[in-house]
């Protein structure tokens, strides 16, 4: 384990036990994934399969699976004998991701706008209410993994899978580490709410309106999301190591 930040908790105390799904592996890569972009699981810690599989009541097995996964989107890197290790970000590491979504993300609303089959606005509500209702709840894992969902169904309609999948690969590799703190204090569900904003002006045919919209959303999650802070520049939590 890392031993960077004196006396920090364990991983296993940084992680909540599973109830057994029928997909346990998703369940596990879910919660170790979001576990990584809020913080949970520093950059730079070394973890191993058993003591996540134990933090999390499982077999070492489908946490070991979860990891390589997250390996190939560049959220951890694997060490011969010892485990994985959280990759580490630098400030300019998360501002170089923040401008290629700015260059690929919200241009492609123009191709989207007024293009979202008729039969599909109703889906797409839904998951922008299940992504409100978890910002709500403080439900961190549901709200990211909708978040992603959400934005991948949107993306698709500009009819380019390579852009949806580079996209969403960039979303995946976002540290946010004040999106906790944002949650409880009911900032996030204000940017959440940004989805149906996005689904009215998309179904209106305003692709300028949406892409000004997501260039916003965008920064939110460099900036207030990566910190918590919407006031003074102040970190939230000073104590926490950062890659400079």
């Amino acid at each position: 384990m890392s031993s960077s930040t004196p006396n920090r908790p364990e991983p296993e105390a940084q992680l909540t036990p599973l109830d057994r799904p029928r997909n346990l592996r998703e369940t596990v890569l879910d919660q170790l994934r979001t576990a990584i972009i809020t913080g949970r699981l520093e950059e730079g810690e070394i973890v191993s399969a058993p003591v996540l599989g134990q933090a999390l009541g499982v077999s070492a097995t489908p946490v070991r699976e979860a990891m390589m996964d997250l390996a190939r989107e560049g959220l951890v890197e694997t060490l011969k004998n010892k485990g994985f290790r959280i990759t580490s970000m630098s400030e300019k590491d998360l501002d170089d991701l923040a401008q290629i979504r700015v260059l690929l993300e919200p241009p492609a609303m123009r191709l989207v706008a007024g293009n979202i089959p008729d039969e599909d606005i109703a889906g797409l509500q839904a998951l922008a209410d299940d992504c409100l209702r978890a910002a709500e709840t403080e439900d961190l894992e549901r709200y990211l993994r909708d978040d992603r969902e959400f934005h991948a169904q949107i993306l698709s309609y500009a009819n380019n899978p390579q852009l949806t999948e580079l996209a969403t690969s960039l979303r995946t590799r976002t540290r946010l580490y004040g999106i906790g703190l944002l949650a409880s204090q009911g900032r996030l569900s204000t940017t959440a709410s940004e989805h149906q904003t996005l689904i009215d002006l998309l179904v209106a045919g305003d692709g300028e309106a949406a892409v000004e919209l997501l260039r916003q959303h965008i920064s939110h999650a460099r900036d207030v999301w990566a910190t918590g802070d919407t006031t003074d520049g102040q970190d939230p939590d000073p104590d926490r190591p950062r890659e400079e």
